[in-house]
């Protein structure tokens, strides 16, 4: 399921998501892998289990092919995510119980698309995300973990969706991430790690929602993930003169549309959708910090 998201998500910001046999054809998919054993979530692949990441893959491309009124019972898919917050207010992957600040967006950035946040207990699933803060103003998986990028736009975009972001030091976080960028202009996820392509997207996303994309050079973001693709097959690389895939592709597309480098429809950073897609199905309007004050 997500390397169906990845590869429709780049298709439809090179505005290439055109082609109505293939469309339906992963309509038809999408619906085959909803798990009859549970209320309404999706699995990885037809006849996997159900899980909160792949679900919210699946709700993702069925909004970009505005097809949410496939799902034969929306309700459903809401009782299984509600069904996964914890006592302490996370969220689980799936019945078997794995938790960690992911989960907890999927699940928000799906029940908003759902229009059914009233379900769950947000304030509850804010305070957990918070406890998953550390010293630096950064954010780890779970509490007391080490800080990482990825978790980072997990739980700034979280806390975005519910309107909960006056509870972050912007500053101190912003820099944080700042610090993400390496001589060769790409970011790493943490501290002496190698710069990869997917954290132009997990980084400047969240520092644009944080309003503190001004501060990277986005010129040297930009060159590392053009460097970074193949010349001969087109697709993007982790870094450059490694071998590309789906996940690096869609990452640093999303990255160059966030700067506005290259002819690319524009995404959202929050929802991780296309703002057309954004726009016609009237989401929730999320500020930046700027917007907000």
């Amino acid at each position: 399921m997500g390397g169906v998201y990845w590869a429709v998500s780049a298709m439809s910001l090179l505005r290439q998501l055109d082609d109505e046999q293939r469309r339906d054809d992963i309509i038809e998919w999408i619906l085959r892998c909803r798990d009859p054993k549970t209320s309404g979530g999706f699995g990885p692949n037809v006849g996997h289990d159900a899980d909160l990441v792949a679900t919210h893959y699946a709700l993702l491309v069925l909004c970009m092919f505005d097809a949410l009124e496939r799902l034969p019972h929306r309700g459903g898919v809401v009782a299984f995510i509600a069904g996964l917050q914890q006592a302490d207010g996370s969220f689980a992957s799936d019945a078997w119980g794995e938790v960690d600040v992911r989960f907890a967006y999927c699940a928000l950035s799906s029940l908003t698309i759902l229009d059914a946040l009233d379900q769950i207990d947000v304030d509850a699933c804010v305070d957990w995300i918070l406890r998953c803060m550390n010293y630096e103003g950064s954010f780890g998986p779970v509490p007391r973990a080490e800080s990482h990028a990825a978790y980072v736009f997990c739980a700034v975009q979280a806390l975005a969706l519910v309107d909960a972001l006056e509870a972050v030091d912007v500053d101190r976080l912003g820099w944080w991430l700042c610090e993400r960028q390496t001589p060769s202009g790409g970011f790493n996820g943490r501290p002496e790690k190698a710069p990869d392509v997917c954290y132009s997207w997990w980084i400047l996303s969240a520092l644009v929602t944080l309003d503190r994309a001004h501060w990277i050079d986005m010129e040297k973001l930009a060159d590392f993930i053009a460097l970074a693709q193949d010349q001969e097959d087109g697709g993007i690389a982790d870094r450059p003169g490694d071998v590309p895939d789906v996940f690096h592709t869609f990452f640093g597309l999303a990255g160059l549309s966030l700067m506005r480098k290259a002819d690319l429809a524009p995404i959202h950073c929050v929802y991780a959708l296309p703002l057309e897609v954004v726009h016609r199905m009237h989401l929730p309007v999320i500020l930046s910090m700027y917007e907000r004050g």
